[in-house]
């Protein structure tokens, strides 16, 4: 483990599996929920913020400017089915479905089983106010991204209390 990791306050944890970055750009378990921006499959300037609910399965889908997306009518559209996928990536299937309470059925964690757990359960249309707070949080690690390596401090993050003396 790095000097920084070990100096760190919130622990480091590396990716399941690396996982490509252009069809779910950010995905999060996070307000007891999963959630995530996707791109659209068929604009390129339009993504669309998704969500499920731990427990619940409540799931909510709309763009970034809060218009539904057709395809959640009653059950998973395909932008929450890629969510699903890029978190089983992202944090492993099993945090995933223990995060979710999606029991498997016996069934080894994966993207289609989790999947068709929680769709079996018949899961309600969730609230779409989510959206707001998940794209920002998006924006936010974009922003980041335009930054130059350094190992300077980050001042918007002079919060974070040190934990120990520097050497």
């Amino acid at each position: 483990m790095s000097d920084w990791e070990r100096s760190s306050t919130a622990r480091v944890i590396a990716p399941a599996r690396p996982r490509k970055l252009a069809k779910v750009p950010f995905v999060e378990l996070a307000d007891g929920r999963l959630q995530g921006v996707v791109s659209s499959g068929s604009d390129i300037e339009r993504v669309y913020v998704s969500s499920v609910a731990a427990g619940t399965y409540a799931f909510a889908c709309s763009t970034n400017n809060n218009r539904p997306c057709g395809g959640a009518r009653g059950s998973f559209c395909n932008h929450i089915r890629a969510l699903i996928g890029e978190a089983a990536l992202q944090y492993g299937a099993e945090r995933v479905a223990r995060y979710l309470r999606a029991e498997t059925a016996g069934a080894e964690p994966n993207a289609q089983t989790i999947t068709a757990a929680m769709g079996a359960a018949r899961p309600p249309q969730g609230d779409t106010r989510a959206a707001a707070p998940v794209f920002s949080r998006f924006l936010r690690h974009l922003a980041y991204l335009e930054l130059a390596p350094t190992t300077a401090p980050l001042p918007e993050m002079h919060w974070f209390p040190p934990t120990r003396a520097v050497a």
